[in-house]
């Protein structure tokens, strides 16, 4: 009888109780050890705010940062966020956290917005990116931008987020000129992004404007072009044609729908307190927006790594058979072409698509050659990988092979315990947790916000097959005698262009997500990059590369400015895709021919070395430049053109049009 009563009382008893047990009576170390037991992914906010609580009580900062983060990834529950802001605060600095990136974010809202501020930062945060934020005063976003001598300008954002409300439309409830209203209405905030852009060098990021679910004419309110429901799709409409690559929106009218129009806007706050985003939609906003300034920094992720069973078809391969899996017929089989389908589309927006499964490989493609109800094609998988080695192994090679890193990666399987194997042992990649019902697969996939991307331009669309083809080009280096052989054998050609206005979209996406051969990391966006077209003083040159196997697209990119008779390299860089193929030798042979022109007799070069650029600390000695200073970590180096000459490179040879890159400056 006591025995049967201790099994009882033991089974009532979860982890996460047991670890209050412990807390209670100062016991931190088991509480930590109770409360970990019982962490399910992603875990209850509750529980990584006592983590990061016991963590902070034994000193270890880091790890309470960590779990303060972590409630970003547990829903959006106003009081836990602001508790967990609290607490990263308070630790972040013990901790001497490093960020992937460090940015100053000015946030100028219609409304108020001291409680978005620690929302953003949160969610910031918890993608590796530290802010530094100014906040304007309550409705004086007009007021800051257009003073010149504002504590906007003084604080030199890189990253001006418009967070306005419909509201502050200036609109009438109803107009017999619809389309004069709207041009205005467009011409005004137009006009805001051209002055915060001529006065800054910062990326704007603006909130669009969500519609009120209170509307007085009702469903007639759809038929009337005039009526100010109708104005305001327009104008959002209007805006995103007009923000092109220059400015990223945040679709605050999409955000709404989803959480509820009721729940996005609450008249209590709005009345109190002029807040027009109810504190219980903040999280949800901060996040989103977080998203959008992660991808403006290029720090999205870029390839999916896809498990087949149960993920891809429901059932196994090898024992079911082709005909056995749950593909196309019945509700799962359903939800599994509709999986498909999604990472087609995402495959079209330039996410690399991957698989890494544990299958004999012959059966693992049956369904990519043979199920006629199969979406993915092996057409559209950029590495296949299906062998019985472990799955942290198997996802190092894949990296290794698309020459990607591994923060890149985002982990795709039904099985909890790959998940967690993953999560242990490659905490750089992130793990997305698939629910149980694969109808819920789609939707899952689609709220994970880091693949948001700041532009799509025609190198995206064919990223697939370039990221195949490198991974040929390594089985055909592994085969080749000698690396001359190697280089010779790609029959790589190039074109070497200066900018131009359609490659701008490209090059602004390079330059701000480049990281490993990237000489400076200046971070110039769109507006300077027009600039510096408009300049006679810059030389500016963008490389596209093709070889045997496919077009690489534009690759790389470089900066310069002609002072004296030095032309100075302000930006050089090379997209990952094409490391170690020589590139780097043909932009400098086309840079000493547009030095010679402008009659310049040296170049001069700057390395400043960050944690991922290591890899192009020799780019500038082993082409004979010299090393001439060294300021606090920041390398100068320079190129005699008068004694040495030009750079030449013998392996990658010009194509038809390679007379026009001669010919400009």
């Amino acid at each position: 009888m006591n025995i049967a009563r201790a099994q009882c009382a033991a089974s009532s008893i979860t982890p996460e109780t047991r670890g209050d047990d412990f807390r209670r009576k100062g016991q931190i170390e088991q509480a930590i050890e109770a409360y970990l037991d019982g962490v399910a992914a992603p875990p209850s906010a509750a529980l990584c705010l006592k983590l990061a609580r016991c963590y902070e009580q034994m000193a270890n900062y880091a790890e309470a940062c960590r779990w303060a983060l972590s409630i970003v990834d547990a829903g959006d529950d106003f009081t836990s966020w602001q508790a967990g802001w609290a607490l990263f605060q308070r630790n972040a600095q013990k901790a001497r956290r490093p960020a992937a990136r460090s940015v100053k974010v000015a946030l100028l809202g219609s409304y108020t917005t001291t409680q978005l501020g620690p929302m953003l930062c949160l969610a910031a945060g918890r993608l590796g990116i530290h802010i530094d934020l100014y906040e304007s005063r309550y409705g004086q976003y007009q007021q800051d931008i257009l003073d010149h001598k504002s504590g906007l300008y003084a604080f030199s954002p890189n990253i001006v987020v418009l967070a306005v409300h419909e509201g502050d439309l200036h609109l009438p409830e109803y107009s017999q000129r619809p389309e004069e209203e709207i041009r205005k209405e467009v011409s005004r905030w137009t006009g805001l992004w051209r002055m915060v852009t001529e006065r800054s060098r910062a990326r704007i990021v603006q909130h669009n404007f969500a519609l009120p679910c209170e509307v007085p004419t009702g469903h007639l309110t759809t038929r009337l072009s005039g009526s100010r429901y109708m104005m305001t799709q327009a104008v959002n409409m209007r805006l995103g044609e007009a923000a092109a690559n220059a400015v990223s929106l945040v679709d605050c009218e999409r955000l709404s729908a989803l959480i509820g129009k009721q729940r996005w806007c609450d008249p209590r706050y709005w009345n109190m307190s002029k807040q027009a985003v109810a504190l219980e939609a903040l999280p949800l906003l901060g996040r989103h927006t977080a998203a959008v300034i992660a991808a403006d920094l290029g720090l999205s992720r870029k390839c999916l790594v896809l498990d087949l069973d149960n993920t891809l078809w429901g059932g196994v391969i090898a024992e079911d058979g082709l005909g056995g899996i749950k593909l196309g017929q019945g509700p799962d089989g359903e939800a599994f072409v509709a999986f498909q389908e999604y990472l087609l589309k995402l495959k079209r927006k330039g996410v690399i698509l991957t698989v890494c499964s544990k299958n004999n490989h012959a059966d693992a493609i049956q369904p990519f050659e043979k199920h006629p109800e199969m979406r993915l094609k092996l057409q559209d998988i950029a590495l296949f990988v299906a062998n019985w080695e472990s799955k942290p192994d198997n996802i190092r090679a894949i990296a290794k092979t698309l020459q990607i890193g591994l923060e890149a990666l985002v982990f795709v399987d039904d099985n909890p315990v790959e998940r967690e194997i993953v999560r242990k042992f490659l905490p750089e990649v992130d793990v997305i947790p698939l629910p149980e019902d694969p109808s819920y697969y789609l939707r899952t996939l689609s709220d994970y916000l880091l693949l948001e991307t700041s532009s799509l331009t025609a190198e995206d669309t064919e990223r697939t097959d370039q990221y195949r083809a490198r991974a040929q080009i390594m089985e055909l280096e592994a085969a080749a005698g000698s690396i001359e052989d190697f280089y010779r054998s790609l029959r790589m050609q190039a074109i070497v262009v200066p900018f131009d206005a359609s490659q701008l979209p490209r090059i602004a996406q390079l330059i701000g997500k480049t990281n490993q051969f990237n000489l400076t990391t200046r971070r110039h966006g769109m507006a300077q990059l027009e600039a510096f077209v408009r300049d006679d003083s810059y030389v500016h040159l963008a490389l596209r590369l093709r070889d045997r196997y496919t077009d690489h697209g534009l690759v790389s990119v470089m900066i310069a400015r002609k002072q004296g008779h030095v032309l100075d390299i302000d930006t050089w860089l090379m997209s990952c895709r094409v490391i170690g193929r020589t590139v780097e030798t043909t932009m400098l042979e086309q840079v000493c021919r547009r030095a010679a022109q402008l009659g310049c007799t040296s170049l001069r070069g700057t390395y400043i070395p960050t944690q991922k650029n290591a890899m192009a600390a020799d780019a500038y000695a082993k082409h004979g430049f010299e090393r001439v200073g060294d300021n606090e970590g920041t390398e100068i180096w320079t190129y005699d053109l008068t004694t040495k000459g030009l750079i030449a490179n013998t392996f990658v040879t010009p194509v038809d049009s390679w007379e026009l890159a001669d010919d400009a400056c």
